[in-house]
């Protein structure tokens, strides 16, 4: 019963938190940045993990009770979730490098209409991609399930493989590429700094708001690194390709987890997102005008 109520508690403030995130960016004009663009995509992701939550609260025994379909549906709907988020996450990483590395060509490149481009690729291309990866699931729900109250899904060997490289190895690895190139430049300006030396390789100096945001934003990358591996990690080192839901029960939730961190790690970062708190919950947002305030 414990577990249940701290679960539910977990889904729940997942929901309200992540909420929170697209009111604020949605609302406020003065957020709609490109970079906060990409949050928002994270933060809807987020969301709907909060959601689904409740779902894999009630197969913590290992019975599934909604039927075939729904249990189809639902592995397919997390499927997508799970590889928007990566791919938001790519974006984002992708966006840091471009800010830091070619500070003079970022705000002519980046802007907030290609960012949202991006974005509905992002998701277009996870809905497309896992719909066909799961295909049998859905054409006939339960085709894989060994008895009543099972949810399971199937994959073959050449499927599992090219499925862990395109949802989890590429991207990982340009993240990661794309994180250690940032640190780099990072570390270089500093140390020019610190010694007056001009940096001329860079042609301009980076704005310590980006390289403040390109901190920020690796702390979020890293957490949801920590978070996400372990998933991939068990499918790399199981030598079984038929997972049931209850067997993965831990990765799943710790996956879930940061769904709930990353709000919380904007709270802590992000003078704008406590401000934006503040005035939903006052209820200041309902006054007329109230999108152009002062956030940032």
């Amino acid at each position: 019963m414990l577990i249940y109520m701290l679960l539910s508690s977990i889904s729940l403030l997942t929901v309200a938190l992540n909420l929170l995130v697209i009111i604020s960016i949605s609302h406020f004009k003065q957020l709609h940045t490109p970079t906060n663009l990409l949050l928002l995509s994270l933060a809807v992701s987020d969301f709907f993990v909060g959601l689904f939550m409740i779902f894999q609260i009630m197969i913590i025994d290992g019975c599934w009770l909604l039927g075939d379909l729904m249990c189809s549906l639902w592995l397919i709907l997390s499927s997508i979730i799970t590889s928007s988020s990566i791919g938001t996450m790519l974006l984002i990483s992708v966006d840091r490098y471009v800010a830091i590395c070619y500070p003079l060509h970022y705000f002519t490149k980046v802007k907030a209409k290609r960012v949202q481009v991006c974005v509905c690729l992002c998701w277009m291309f996870a809905a497309l991609y896992n719909s066909v990866l799961l295909k049998n699931n859905l054409e006939k729900p339960g085709r894989y399930n060994s008895c009543i109250g099972e949810c399971v899904y199937d994959m073959n060997y050449i499927t599992n493989i090219f499925d862990l490289i395109v949802s989890f190895l590429f991207p990982i690895t340009v993240i990661i590429i794309l994180y250690i190139r940032i640190f780099g430049v990072a570390v270089y300006q500093a140390r020019a700094m610190r010694s007056h030396i001009a940096v001329v390789t860079m042609k301009v100096t980076v704005k310590k708001s980006e390289m403040k945001a390109a901190r920020n934003l690796g702390v979020v990358v890293v957490v949801f690194l920590i978070c996400v591996c372990p998933l991939y990690c068990f499918a790399l080192t199981s030598k079984n390709n038929l997972y049931t839901t209850s067997s993965v029960t831990i990765v799943i939730w710790l996956l879930h987890l940061n769904s709930c961190l990353n709000p919380l790690i904007y709270a802590i970062l992000y003078p704008w997102f406590r401000k934006s708190i503040k005035v939903i919950v006052t209820l200041e947002i309902l006054k007329p005008g109230s999108y152009r305030a002062k956030m940032l």
